[in-house]
C-alpha cells in the first residue's frame, strides 16, 4: 500500500512511496502532528540520483520491523534537498557539528517542539556493517535517549544552537582589507585545491575553484602552482577522462579514483553547465585543445537530445544506475554506459578495435567490474575512423544512430524504464524537474560557448531556456525555484536569483549590441534586493523573510561546493551592473557585502573561491565601449572582469573607450592599444 508520498511532485519522494514507513513530506501539518503527539521527527534528506539514498530506500526503509518501530515512535519526514536547499544546508551543518562528517542520505532526529537536531548520520545499514550500527538499533537508542535523558538532551541542544547562532554572525574587519594582497591569498589557497593530486582519492570537478584558478593566470603572483598549467590540466582531466561520456556526451558527477578514470555515473545538470563554460574559457585564453571543443559539442548534443523538455528548460539529473533487463529487481550502476570487451569485439572490426584500444583505456579485463569505461590516452582531435567506431557504440546504447535520434524521451521512474520500448539499452531514470539555479548555470555555459565558438545552436538553447524562466517562473509577482511539468513550485532562493541574474548578464555579454537581457537582469535584481538583502549585515539571505518560518536560522550562503555560493555570484553581479550602468550604488552595495564576509575570506579562504572571484571584479572591473566590429572580436577573448557595451558615440578617430570603475583611460586609437589597456 502506498504512503502519502505517492502524491508528491518530487521524483526522490515518490521513490519512497511504496515503503512501509508512513512518510510525510515537509509541511506545517507534519510538524504540528509531531508536536501534538510528542514524537521526535526523523528527517531524511536526499535527492533522486543519490546512489546511497537508493540503497537505503531498498534496504532499511523497506524493512518491515524498522518501519513498524519508526511509525510507532517517530514522525518520519522525507525531504528532497534539491527542492529545499535552505533546510538541507542547516541540517547538514548540524550533522557536521555533531559528527564531523556529512553527506547524503542525510538522516537527523529533531525534537518536535523546536525542530532542533540531537542525533544524526548518513547511511545506516539494516544490520551492523561498515563499522556502523544497524538502523533498528539506532532507532531504539535514539528514542530511549529522547524519553529518559531530558537534561542531557536540553544541554546538547543549547550547545548546538549556540554554535548555530555564532556561525551566522561574522565579524567585520574595520581595516581596508579588500586589496590585491587578499586576492593573492585567496588565489593561492584555492589554486592548491586544483593543483594538488590526491592519489588514491576520488576526483571532483570543483568548478568554482577551477574558475578562480583560471582567473589567476592573468596575474604575475609567485605561487606554488603555475595557474595556467593547472587550469589546462583540469580541462584535460575533464575532457579526456572517464568522467566524460565519450560515446553519448555529458559529464558524470565525479570519478571514484584519482586518475579521472572510473566515474560515479550520475549526470548532474549543474556540473555540465559549469564545465561547458570552463572549457570555453580555456579555449578563449588560447589553449585551443581539440578535445575541449569536442567535449563541449558532445555535451550540448546530450543536453539537446536527453535533457531538454519540450517546453524548453533542462531536466535536473540522470541516475547512475539502470536496468539491464526489464524484470530485474534492482538497477546496476553504470550499466547504460560501460562496454564489455566481448561487445566491442562483436561490433567492431579487428582494425577498429585495435584503434579503439590504442586511443582509449580498453582492455579485455576492463577497468570497471569486468567492463570498460573509456578514457582517452592522448590529446588532439579524434580521427574520422575512431569517431565511426564510437558511432557504432552509440547505436548499441541507444538503438539508433546520432542522426536518427533528435530527442531521446526520458524514463521518469523505474517503472517507465522497465516498460519502455527502448531500441537499445534501458536508460537510467531522468529527474525531469526544472531547477532555476541549475538551468542558469547551463545558460551561462552555453552563452559563453557561443561567444567563443560562434555556434548558433548554443545560443538558441540558452535563449530558449532563459525565455522559459522569464515567462513561467513568476507567480503573483514572486520568483519561483522549481517547475514540475508546467507548474512552478517553491519560492526562489538566493542561488536561483544570483545565478539567473548572472545568466542574463552572460547573455548580454555575448549579445552586447542588445539591451533586453540587461533590462531583465535589472528587474530580477530589484526583486532579489527587496526580499533577500540583509540590511543589517550586507549580503543576501538564502531565503526571503516570508518563507523562513520553518528554519532554525536564516543563513547567508558563502561556502562553495559543487556549485558556487550565492553571495559570491551575487556580489560579482552587482559589480557587473556597476561598470555597465556606471552607477556607484551597485559598487557600494558590493563593497558592503564583501566586508561582511571579510573575516571568512581572511581566515578560511579555501571555503569561498566565489567570494574571491567577486573580489577580482571589485578590484579590476572594466568597461569597454566600442563598435560592433570590436565587440565581436573582444567577446571571444578571455577577459574575465571586462564588460562590453556598444558605443553610441566615440571621440574622433577612436575605436574604443576603456574605463575602470569611474575613471576612463585615453581613447583607444587602434586595436593594439585597446588590448593593452584592457589587459592591463
Amino acid at each position: 500500500m502506498s504512503n502519502r508520498l505517492i502524491e508528491a511532485q518530487s521524483l526522490y519522494l515518490r521513490k519512497h512511496a511504496e515503503n512501509p514507513i508512513d512518510w510525510w513530506y515537509w509541511c506545517e501539518e507534519a510538524l504540528a502532528t509531531a508536536k501534538k503527539e510528542n514524537k521526535p521527527i526523523f528527517l531524511s534528506i536526499g535527492y533522486s540520483s543519490c546512489h546511497w539514498c537508493t540503497v537505503m530506500e531498498t534496504e532499511a526503509f523497506s524493512d518491515r520491523a524498522i518501519a513498524d518501530f519508526m511509525n510507532a515512535n517517530f514522525l518520519p519526514i522525507k525531504l528532497d534537498r534539491e527542492e529545499r536547499p535552505d533546510l538541507d544546508s542547516i541540517y547538514m551543518q548540524a550533522l557536521q557539528m555533531m559528527t564531523g562528517q556529512g553527506g547524503w542520505p542525510l538522516n537527523v532526529f529533531l525534537t518536535p517542539d523546536d525542530l532542533v537536531p540531537f542525533y544524526g548520520g548518513t547511511y545506516f545499514p539494516v544490520e551492523p556493517r561498515y563499522g556502523r550500527p544497524g538502523f533498528l538499533e539506532v532507532l531504539e537508542a535514539v528514542r530511549r535517549f529522547y524519553d529518559l535523558e531530558k537534561e542531557k538532551l536540553k544541554a546538547f541542544k543549547d550547545d548546538l544552537m549556540a554554535n548555530f547562532q555564532a556561525s551566522t554572525i561574522l565579524p567585520v574587519s574595520t581595516e581596508k582589507i579588500l586589496t590585491k594582497d587578499l586576492l593573492k591569498q585567496g588565489i593561492e589557497a584555492n589554486t592548491t585545491v586544483i593543483g594538488r593530486r590526491d592519489y588514491g582519492t576520488p576526483s571532483f570537478p570543483m568548478m568554482p575553484y577551477a574558475k578562480l584558478t583560471l582567473r589567476a593566470s592573468r596575474f604575475d603572483f609567485q605561487l606554488k602552482y603555475d595557474t595556467k598549467e593547472v587550469s589546462q590540466q583540469r580541462g584535460l582531466d575533464l575532457a579526456l577522462g572517464g568522467i566524460y561520456d565519450h560515446v553519448g556526451g555529458g559529464f558524470h558527477r565525479y570519478t571514484v579514483d584519482s586518475t579521472w578514470t572510473v566515474p560515479h555515473f550520475e549526470k548532474m545538470l549543474y556540473d555540465n553547465g559549469q564545465i561547458i563554460e570552463y572549457l570555453a574559457n580555456l579555449w578563449s585564453l588560447g589553449i585551443e585543445e581539440p578535445a575541449f571543443a569536442q567535449a563541449i559539442a558532445g555535451t550540448v548534443s546530450w543536453l539537446k537530445r536527453e535533457m531538454t523538455a519540450p517546453e524548453g528548460y533542462f531536466y535536473a539529473a540522470q541516475d547512475a544506475d539502470s536496468f539491464t533487463i526489464s524484470d530485474e529487481t534492482e538497477p546496476e550502476e553504470g550499466a547504460f554506459y560501460v562496454f564489455s570487451y566481448e561487445e566491442l569485439a562483436a561490433v567492431l572490426t579487428g582494425e577498429e578495435l585495435a584503434e579503439l584500444e590504442a586511443n582509449f583505456t580498453v582492455t579485455s579485463e576492463g577497468n570497471f567490474e569486468g567492463a570498460n569505461v573509456f578514457q582517452r590516452r592522448q590529446t588532439g582531435a579524434i580521427s574520422e575512423s575512431l569517431q565511426a567506431s564510437l558511432d557504432k557504440l552509440f547505436v548499441i546504447r541507444y538503438g539508433e544512430s546520432r542522426e536518427e535520434i533528435q530527442t531521446f524521451p526520458p524514463a521518469k521512474n523505474n517503472h517507465e524504464a522497465k516498460i519502455g520500448n527502448w531500441q537499445g539499452r534501458i536508460p537510467p531514470v531522468t529527474d525531469t524537474k526544472m531547477i532555476v539555479a541549475w538551468n542558469s548555470l547551463t545558460i551561462s555555459g552555453l552563452a559563453r560557448a557561443y561567444a567563443v565558438f560562434g555556434e548558433k545552436k548554443y545560443l538558441e538553447l540558452a535563449v530558449r531556456t532563459a525565455n522559459f524562466i522569464l515567462n513561467n517562473q513568476w507567480v503573483e509577482g514572486r520568483f519561483y525555484r522549481l517547475n514540475y511539468e508546467g507548474k512552478p513550485a517553491v519560492l526562489a532562493q538566493s542561488e536561483d536569483y544570483a545565478l539567473f541574474i548572472k545568466a542574463l548578464l552572460d547573455l548580454q555579454a555575448c549579445l552586447p549590441e542588445e539591451s533586453r537581457w540587461l533590462e531583465k537582469a535589472m528587474q530580477v535584481q530589484a526583486e532579489f534586493d527587496e526580499y533577500l538583502w540583509s540590511i543589517e549585515t550586507g549580503g543576501y539571505y538564502n531565503t526571503a523573510q516570508d518563507s523562513s518560518s520553518d528554519l532554525l536560522v536564516r543563513e547567508r550562503s558563502y561556502t562553495d561546493n559543487a556549485t558556487p555560493a550565492a553571495n559570491g555570484v551575487a556580489i560579482a553581479n552587482l559589480l557587473r551592473f556597476f561598470v555597465i550602468n556606471q552607477d556607484p550604488e551597485f559598487r557600494d552595495r558590493a563593497e558592503l557585502a564583501l566586508h561582511s564576509f571579510s573575516s571568512i575570506m581572511e581566515k578560511a579562504p579555501q571555503a569561498c573561491p566565489s567570494l574571491f572571484t567577486a573580489l577580482d571584479w571589485y578590484l579590476h572591473a572594466t568597461l569597454v565601449r566600442t563598435t560592433s566590429e570590436y565587440l565581436t572580436r573582444l567577446k571571444s577573448q578571455y577577459l574575465p572582469t571586462c564588460s562590453l557595451k556598444l558605443a553610441k558615440k566615440l571621440p574622433s578617430s577612436a575605436i574604443a573607450l576603456v574605463c575602470q570603475g569611474l575613471f576612463c583611460l585615453d581613447p583607444s586609437q587602434n586595436e593594439a592599444q585597446l588590448l593593452a589597456q584592457v589587459k592591463k
